[in-house]
């Protein structure tokens, strides 16, 4: 008997899958469910992203501050930090009073800031510069697939039959991830991807399951894609979440900042290493960059969020033994304006610094300062482009093809220890 699209949705099967699995077809290996769920482990040497994307456009100057130009402060009467308050790095600049956390890491030689990463002929638009930065195409057309879906693609498939990529989220997945021809899911707590079965003999349980058994038997036999599509990524939804709920039941000891929304994401994804998962790259936002008034206060706590969050994530995976196996990558669509606004805030602008935090990671300053003294159209050029750092953690980091994920070869920077 073949299973129906009607026969899954009357199950409770087909609904919540295809609203967990967007619209391409997946190529993961259809195996069994329970030869997937007891499957091994990640190799201990395998390399991980996270990749942090700051929405709205972070403030770099106020972030990391060239305290030693007069131009920023004469440009800044209201919004511009003093040097004695900052964090410092070296006569030049320090990092905003909020970033302990980064600071900490710096004085570690953990955290690699990487100064005037931008793109040619910025744009100060929130929807069509991010396209770029996730697509690393400088015009992408609308079908255009973002960098890491190409570099999945372009790799091997990750072991143990996991995903190749999470997005660890609410929100709708992020270009940078869609469009490619693997199954990448998106969720923000550990029990959302965990089986819908087991709970009572009076909720379907054993039918779910006999059902699932029975789709993964199916998933290399389907003639209809939809079919083959919903088969594959049930099995492998369902393989993840048997070992996923060994996590559930074992709670860690990690201090992370209860309020911080993006401390509790970044706690999922060191539980989901820990559980053994072989995914390599993970995905996760912050908000609130937009500063266009009373910046601030505003800045601040992002910024004390974001350096609390990254720093306890470390300091997890560091007690776990999985630090050398972590990079972070910190980026945001553009930076702010030289000059501040009438309402003490920051307007759109284009260079800023992009951060690389861990132990594999080189750290220190990295490229130029920002040139003050040369604007053009009111902003600060860019002199490195962000598709050298792209480059830079695909071939020396995830040992991945840049070229095929960036449409060209690019110039790789010095930010991991050799």
């Amino acid at each position: 008997m073949t299973t129906t699209r009607r026969e899954m949705l009357r199950l409770g099967l087909g609904s919540s899958t295809l609203l967990a699995c967007g619209t391409t077809v997946p190529t993961f290996l259809a195996r069994s469910a329970h030869a997937l769920a007891n499957g091994p482990a990640h190799d201990a040497d395998g390399r991980i992203l996270v990749v942090i994307q700051l929405d709205g456009g972070n403030d770099g100057l106020n972030t990391v501050v060239p305290h030693g130009d007069d131009i920023y402060h004469k440009s800044r009467p209201k919004l511009a930090l003093k040097a004695k308050d900052l964090r410092p790095i070296d006569a030049q600049v320090g990092l905003h009073p909020s970033l302990d956390g980064f600071a900490k890491l710096h004085e570690d030689g953990r955290l690699a800031i990487v100064q005037s990463v931008g793109y040619p002929n910025p744009n100060r638009s929130h929807f069509e510069s991010m396209a770029i930065w996730q697509t690393a195409r400088l015009e992408p057309g609308r079908e255009e697939p973002g960098w890491l879906a190409r570099a999945i693609d372009a790799g091997p498939a990750a072991s143990g039959g996991d995903a190749p990529a999470l997005h660890i989220a609410t929100s709708a997945l992020p270009r940078a991830l869609s469009g490619g021809q693997q199954y990448v899911p998106s969720l923000a707590t550990v029990e959302q991807f965990r089986r819908r079965l087991g709970v009572s003999k009076t909720d379907g349980a054993d039918e779910q399951r006999a059902a699932l058994d029975h789709i993964a038997g199916q998933a290399g036999r389907a003639e209809n894609p939809l079919l083959q599509f919903v088969a594959r990524s049930t099995v492998v939804s369902y393989a993840s979440s048997a070992r996923l709920e060994k996590v559930v039941r074992n709670d860690d000891a990690a201090n992370y900042p209860d309020s911080y929304s993006l401390a509790q994401r970044l706690r999922l994804i060191a539980r989901l290493i820990r559980a053994g998962l072989s995914t390599p790259i993970y995905y996760a936002q912050l908000g609130g960059f937009d500063t266009h008034a009373e910046q601030l206060n505003q800045h601040s706590g992002q910024l004390r969020e974001l350096s609390g969050s990254v720093q306890a994530f470390l300091t997890d995976l560091d007690r776990s033994g999985d630090g050398d196996r972590i990079t972070v990558l910190v980026f945001s669509e553009f930076g702010r304006r030289l000059r501040e606004n009438a309402s003490a805030g920051t307007d759109h602008g284009t260079a800023a610094p992009v951060f690389l935090l861990g132990q594999p990671v080189q750290g220190g300053l990295h490229g130029p300062y920002p040139d003050l003294a040369h604007l053009k159209a009111g902003d600060p050029e860019h002199a490195i482009d962000f598709r050298r750092v792209y480059a830079t953690v695909l071939e020396r980091w995830l040992n991945l093809p840049a070229k095929a994920a960036l449409g060209k070869a690019f110039e790789p920077l010095p930010l991991f220890r050799s």
